[in-house]
């Protein structure tokens, strides 16, 4: 399939660099751009694309409310990809809890970034850059002001659990058959419904709430890299 994708970004630079890089890949094209969240958020529900490249820091809009905005609306298909400048920008916490499906840093080498556009808008595994563990670690021991510790819905089966587990640790479809003596196909169709009754919209999501409900404990399960 062709991966269609936005680009959100107020340097002009960046945006024609990353245009020109996606535009020479075979499967991919950019369906528009724009400078500052609040235009961002429009560009995705006049084309609906399947990734949107995200810059966090923006002036007006910022790239955090605006994948708010775009991860509410239920009329999107739309897949946050963020990009910072620092690994461990304050700002990319909010930006998972506020909807991303993942972030990588701005120099990023190109065919990294080709293939976390691939990874996400596929969903089939978790974009896991070496300061992920890290990351949701972090709000696991930081929950939101005023939030409660989200419960797991209570029809979730034995294997379903299992297969939480083994998201939260940044496994692949193929890793979680292998580990639950299961097929690559009956894994990724354990994964699919898992993510429906969890009610999120991608393997990231259910990996933060895996950590948030307590299923996993920091410290004790921990998420790994994965290619």
């Amino acid at each position: 399939m062709t991966i269609r994708i936005a680009i959100v970004d107020d340097q002009a630079l960046m945006r024609d660099a990353f245009t020109m890089m996606l535009e020479a890949q075979e499967d991919m094209v950019v369906v528009g751009d724009a400078s500052d969240g609040r235009d961002g958020v429009e560009l995705c529900r006049r084309r609906n694309p399947d990734v949107v490249l995200m810059d966090i820091r923006m002036p007006n809009t910022d790239g955090i409310e605006a994948t708010r905005l775009i991860a509410e609306d239920s009329s999107l298909t739309t897949k946050v990809l963020m990009l910072t400048t620092f690994d461990l920008d304050e700002y990319v916490y909010s930006a998972v809890r506020a909807g991303a499906s993942g972030f990588l840093l701005k120099d990023t080498p190109a065919k990294e970034l080709v293939e976390a556009i691939r990874v996400i808008a596929e969903g089939n595994a978790l974009l896991a850059p070496s300061v992920t563990k890290r990351l949701i670690e972090e709000f696991a021991r930081q929950p939101s002001p005023g939030s409660s510790q989200p419960a797991l819905p209570t029809d979730l089966t034995d294997r379903e659990l299992e297969a939480l587990r083994a998201l939260a640790r940044g496994l692949s479809n193929r890793e979680i058959a292998n580990e639950m003596f299961i097929g690559e196909a009956t894994a990724k169709t354990h994964v699919s419904r898992l993510l429906t009754k969890l009610g999120v919209r991608d393997r990231v999501q259910a990996v933060v709430l895996a950590y948030e409900s307590g299923l996993v404990e920091v410290g004790r399960n921990q998420v790994e890299t994965t290619d």
